[in-house]
Order: C-alpha cells, then sequence, then structure tokens
C-alpha cells in the first residue's frame, strides 16, 4: 500500500481527496440536516452540463463547471426565494435543464468520451497542480466562514426564530448554496459527477447517528469523510476501481456501521 505514495498522481489524487473531504465533512451535516440532499444531486447534474461545454469547446472542464454550477445553485436559490415554488420544484426545473444542454454538449464533443467517463466516475489520474491549487485556495477562505457557522446553525434549526432575531438567513442561503456547488465541482475529479453528491451527504448521515450535538455531529462528520477518502483511494489502487466508487462504498459500509450501532443502542 506505501508503494502507491511514489506515484506523483496518487500524491496529487490524496492531497486533492483530502482537501475535498474536509470540504465536503464541514458542510456534509448543514446538507443533511437541512434536508439538501436534492440539492447535492442537482448540483451535480449541473457539474455535469459544465464539464460537457467544458470537453466540447476543448478547454479545461474545471473553469467551465465551476461557473455553471455556482450560477445554477444560485438560480435555484433565487426561484425558491422569490417565488411560491418549493426548492424541490426548483431544483427539479435546473436538474433538468442540466441534464438536457451536457447531453447536447457531450454529443458534439467527439473524441473525448474516454475524458468523460473519468469525470463521471472519478479518476486518480484526473487531478492536475492546477486542481490541487483551486482546492487550496477555496480551503484558505474556508476559515472566514466559521464565524457564520453559529447563526448557520441556528438558522438550520429553527430557521423562523433567526429570521425573528434578524440573523441574514436568506443570505447565508445563498452563500452556502455557493459554497455547496464550488466544493461539489472540485470534488468531480476525485469522486466523479455521479457519486459527489452521495459524497456531500454520508459522512453527514453517518454522524448524524451517532451525535447528540451539532458540534459533535460536524467533528465526526469531518473525521469520516477524511478516513473514507484516504482508505478509500488506496483501495482504488490497490484494486483498479474508480476512486469515487471506492469512498463511497467505504462510506455506506461506516454508515451501515453506525445504524447497526443505533439500533442496537436503542433496543438496549
Amino acid at each position: 500500500m506505501l508503494d502507491a505514495l511514489g506515484y506523483p498522481f496518487f500524491q496529487r489524487a490524496l492531497l486533492a481527496g483530502l482537501l475535498v473531504s474536509l470540504l465536503s465533512g464541514l458542510l456534509s451535516p448543514f446538507v443533511v440536516q437541512r434536508r439538501l440532499s436534492f440539492l447535492g444531486d442537482g448540483l451535480a447534474h449541473a457539474a455535469f452540463a459544465g464539464v460537457a461545454l467544458g470537453l466540447f469547446l476543448r478547454g479545461e472542464p474545471l473553469w467551465f463547471a465551476l461557473p455553471f454550477t455556482f450560477l445554477v445553485a444560485m438560480a435555484i436559490t433565487l426561484v425558491k426565494e422569490k417565488t411560491e415554488l418549493s426548492e424541490d420544484t426548483a431544483i427539479g426545473v435546473f436538474f433538468a435543464l442540466s441534464v438536457a444542454l451536457g447531453a447536447v454538449f457531450l454529443s458534439k464533443a467527439r473524441g473525448y468520451v474516454g475524458d468523460a467517463m473519468g469525470y463521471l466516475f472519478g479518476s486518480l489520474l484526473a487531478v492536475g497542480p492546477a486542481d490541487l491549487w483551486a482546492m487550496a485556495l477555496l480551503l484558505f477562505l474556508a476559515p472566514f466562514l466559521l464565524p457564520l457557522w453559529g447563526p448557520l446553525a441556528y438558522a438550520t434549526f429553527d430557521r423562523e426564530l433567526a429570521l425573528s432575531d434578524r440573523v441574514p438567513v436568506v443570505f447565508h442561503d445563498y452563500l452556502l448554496s455557493g459554497f455547496l456547488a464550488v466544493s461539489l465541482v472540485l470534488a468531480v475529479k476525485v469522486v466523479g459527477i455521479i457519486l459527489v453528491a452521495a459524497f456531500l451527504v454520508i459522512p453527514g448521515a453517518a454522524a448524524r447517528l451517532l451525535s447528540r450535538t451539532f458540534a459533535g455531529l460536524t467533528l465526526l462528520s469531518l473525521l469520516l469523510a477524511s478516513f473514507s477518502t484516504v482508505l478509500g483511494l488506496f483501495l482504488s489502487f490497490l484494486l483498479d476501481w474508480p476512486s469515487g466508487a471506492s469512498i463511497v462504498l467505504l462510506q455506506a459500509a461506516l454508515f451501515g456501521l453506525a445504524f447497526v450501532k443505533t439500533v442496537f443502542s436503542v433496543r438496549k
């Protein structure tokens, strides 16, 4: 297993995996508690459209997927806030639009099917130096959001009371959606478009079964996301599996163990 560390591509993948796991572990509790898992699916398909556009224009897909997914996240939040439509309905509209655009762009990107497969399922070979710089920049900006952790948690558990206390809940909704969009896109090369939404849900879901406080939930989510990502990448290298599948299967196994522990604890 240690031999894998001698390969530069694996070193990049491991560093990228650690960076995105810290971001996903921090955001996953909010995704779980606010029931935003469908938003993750919608943004993943927006990332698919952005990647397909990048392949069609023969540019770096990451730089097309980032602004496209961010704009879709803002549009979903705007429709939810400005109309009487539910968030699920807004997500469904942009979900379908993104898939349709992605299919059109990908059909015109001849000769790039192999690249598309790497983006769909994740690949150890896909992570480059530019991706690491983008992830490091986002992680550098993450501490500036820490002062907002309390207000975000407050609005997560009691939105109406937070609004009555003049907490800028709507602004925080836009901020959280944007941060989710950017984090999701940066995780695509490691986890893949198809499984990246699970990457944002399962650590928080498993931690929710084991934690009694939101602070404990966040810390455990960070730990589970980091552990599953590192071990999953090693398994991907050893078994020659797609990196995204290896990570998510391991996260699902951890969720299963947490569920079993919870069931037996309740019985006692």
